[in-house]
């Protein structure tokens, strides 16, 4: 069926591949995270488990979009977790890690989705696909907020306050 939305089927296919790694990436940063909240102990564990719960959450819900937008350009949308791990920049974890750990891997995960986003962004704006960069840029903007909230967590475990670490700096 010809799809004539005014985006080339060329750049569909373009914008599809590109979707379809932020899918992947999404997929297994939500599987990743349903796990840490499935496995935390700890001292933290109360505060970790609400966050990761949170943050699987809507990663879960974003996925929907994600894949509905790929079928909404013409394309089937990946769909299987062989697939996700061929087009994911995030890998499984075998074990589980102690909640720092856990959360080091978390950051990583949300920046890796950013950074799939960003470059599948260029590639939907170049084509003038303002839905797709719309989307991406709201999910960019979720997954940099959210690894700097995972982030604040190791920040925590420094021993500086913030002043402190300023005098720190200047010796």
């Amino acid at each position: 069926m010809n799809i004539d939305i005014g985006i080339s089927t060329e750049d569909r296919a373009k914008i599809v591949d590109s979707l379809s790694g932020v899918l992947a990436d999404s997929y297994m940063l939500y599987l990743k995270t349903h796990n840490f909240h499935w496995n935390v102990t700890g001292p933290m564990f109360q505060t970790l488990h609400v966050m990761f719960q949170e943050q699987y959450t809507e990663l879960w819900n974003a996925l929907d979009d994600i894949a509905e937008r790929i079928r909404a350009l013409g394309h089937f949308a990946p769909g299987t977790y062989q697939r996700y791990a061929e087009l994911s920049t995030i890998k499984e974890e075998a074990n589980v890690p102690g909640a720092q750990e856990m959360i080091r891997q978390l950051v990583a995960g949300q920046e890796a989705v950013a950074r799939t986003a960003r470059a599948a962004f260029r590639i939907a704006d170049a084509a003038d696909d303002q839905p797709t960069a719309g989307m991406l840029a709201t999910r960019m903007e979720i997954h940099e907020k959210n690894a700097w909230m995972l982030r604040a967590f190791l920040e925590q475990g420094a021993g500086h306050t913030q002043g402190e670490a300023s005098s720190d700096s200047k010796n």
